[in-house]
């Protein structure tokens, strides 16, 4: 969630690492006096996130400076559209512009991208997840990014739910059905009510096991279109049914089919570009 109190932490970091000792070219070049008016404008279609930033980092410069006509959240955009007006002392905005720029392209090529997987599995009742691949201590931005392209977040933390994968089961010395589920089976009882588990399996012949000890959600790792089908009616319900592992466009639409509830992406923030956003004077 991005708070005020993120959003103004995140921007004074991005400052400081762009403006440690203000900018130079401005102070030199740009007449203090000097006023501007510009339009952030879309060169490519997607979907726009990353408004308060935006609106912080030109706040932060120079409080003077007024950013108007800001497109929603997750609003669609076409390459011509003007998603922004930003106006006021020039070396403000000169010296805003680039860490603002950075912040609606990043986020907007991961809402742009997210939008893209949700398209493609619409026919279906898959709900599209990001996953904890993000960019260190970005991580609020992009999951605000994935929600605003129509996406659903995982896990935000190590903090939020046990999720068990193949090397905690290895640590555990979970080496065959009994003790796999012997593993897990203390697992309910020591976590809250309100905590989820979700455990990774690997073959369809782990299932079983896991889904002895009653988790929240069993996980589907890198399994054929064949064995998620499988996997969906050998769980029949019991629990949340989850695929991951090297989900492309081009495959999400077949995992989506095979009946799982959830499809989790890393690709959403640890691949998607930075759309071609522009700040032109007027």
């Amino acid at each position: 969630m991005l708070t005020p109190v993120l959003i103004t932490d995140t921007v004074q970091r991005a400052l400081a690492e762009d403006a440690p000792w203000g900018d130079l070219t401005g102070e030199l070049a740009i007449p203090a006096d000097a006023s501007v008016r510009t339009v952030l404008n879309a060169r490519e279609a997607g979907v726009f996130a990353g408004g308060p930033l935006i609106v912080e980092a030109f706040r932060q410069v120079d409080p003077r400076i007024e950013v108007t006509e800001l497109a929603a959240e997750g609003t669609p955009f076409q390459a011509g559209d003007v998603l922004a007006r930003v106006a006021g002392p020039a070396r403000g905005v000169l010296t805003g512009e680039r860490i603002a720029l950075n912040f609606a392209q990043r986020m907007s090529g991961v809402a742009t991208l997210t939008a893209q997987f949700v398209a493609a599995v619409a026919h279906t009742h898959a709900r599209i997840a990001d996953t904890r691949k993000t960019t260190p201590g970005l991580r609020a931005l992009e999951k605000h990014a994935v929600r605003a392209g129509g996406g659903s977040n995982h896990r935000f933390s190590l903090s939020d739910a046990v999720m068990i994968k193949d090397n905690h089961l290895a640590a555990l010395g979970a080496v065959d059905a009994a003790t796999t589920t012997a593993a897990l089976a203390g697992l309910r009882e020591r976590a809250g009510h309100t905590t989820a588990i979700v455990v990774e399996v690997d073959r369809v012949d782990q299932i079983a096991p896991v889904l002895a000890a009653r988790p929240t959600g069993i996980l589907l790792d890198n399994f054929s279109l064949a064995e998620l089908r499988a996997g969906v009616d050998l769980i029949a319900g019991q629990a949340v049914v989850e695929a991951s592992g090297g989900v492309t466009l081009d495959t999400v639409a077949g995992i989506a089919e095979t009946g799982v509830d959830v499809i989790s992406v890393g690709l959403l923030t640890h691949g998607a570009r930075a759309l071609d956003l522009g700040l032109d004077a007027e």
